[in-house]
């Protein structure tokens, strides 16, 4: 019989599997550094259940920390969108930004799990890994150029940045990289060099050829990635459920940047995900599938 095992202060009910009467009391104390790290203090009584028995040092501390997760580009439109649904998941984020004065501006204010740092992917890994640290377990890259007139900005940015950023993580031994990419990268091998879309994206400086030779460098570092290549971006709320296909296969459709950021941190939750490039689209008629399928269904190439 199933006895409750009471927690002071944790919103989760426990049970311990025993006819003997239970450990009364299991006290945690949350407390918060000044990095936004969470550190938990156990307090833990022995208990004897039958003839065995769990015995744990009383005010024995055991530090668990709060999974961090880098994102860069974090202000912009979709990076935004993915700090606040990961914040929103329980995780703690370290907001790499080029503007820190738009940073306080544009992300949540006075969140202790939201942490802002100065970062450039234009500047070099060796600023990248000092702006990730030690503390991060996973770096998502929603980073993009601004159209202007430097025609060079997609390749410093989609292609150099990326990379630069992925050879900080392996400074920092961080293994796991998500990159928020673009349908039709590949899309001459597709068939779809005439494709208007195609022939848009790369009018600013070739901003397709830059992303998938930067997808082809990740594939290559033996970094445990999740490429995600979204349809034509919306800012608007979604109104359809998503499609997920494999590499090369969409080269049509739109999508909610809320849900381009779901599915980045849903990546981040689910094995399935791991080694794998997705493309995604939205629609109204597409059927409601759990993320464990959607990354289930896509097979490793």
């Amino acid at each position: 019989m199933a006895t409750p095992l009471i927690l002071r202060n944790c919103p989760t009910l426990c049970t311990l599997n025993s006819n003997q009467p239970p450990l009364r009391t299991l006290t945690l104390t949350k407390h918060f550094s000044v990095s936004t790290t969470k550190t938990w203090s156990h307090s833990i009584n022995s208990t004897k259940m039958g003839k065995s028995e769990i015995t744990e040092e009383a005010e024995e501390n055991v530090s668990v920390k709060q999974k961090k997760i880098f994102v860069a580009g974090a202000t912009g439109s979709s990076g935004k969108r993915i700090v606040e649904q990961l914040l929103a998941k329980g995780f703690a984020v370290k907001a790499g930004v080029r503007d820190l004065d738009k940073a306080k501006t544009t992300l949540s204010k006075d969140n202790p799990s939201l942490q802002i740092v100065k970062a450039d992917v234009t500047e070099g890994s060796a600023k990248l890994s000092e702006a990730i640290g030690d503390d991060s377990e996973a770096v998502v890259c929603a980073t993009g150029f601004q159209p202007g007139w430097d025609l060079f900005a997609p390749w410093k940015v989609d292609n150099f940045g990326t990379v630069n950023l992925v050879e900080a993580c392996r400074k920092r031994g961080v293994n796991r990289f998500i990159l928020i990419s673009s349908i039709l990268v590949n899309g001459a091998a597709m068939g779809q060099i005439l494709n208007p879309a195609y022939i848009f994206l790369n009018v600013f400086g070739l901003t397709l050829i830059a992303k998938l030779q930067a997808e082809q460098y990740i594939r290559k570092s033996g970094i445990n990635y999740t490429i995600i290549r979204p349809g034509g971006l919306r800012n608007e709320p979604p109104t359809g459920n998503i499609i997920m296909e494999t590499e090369d296969t969409l080269y049509e459709g739109t999508i909610s940047r809320d849900q381009v950021a779901e599915v980045a941190v849903e990546a981040l939750l689910h094995p399935e995900s791991s080694y794998k490039v997705v493309e995604i689209i939205s629609r109204v008629d597409a059927p409601k599938r759990s993320y464990e399928d959607l990354f289930g269904s896509i097979k490793q190439r």
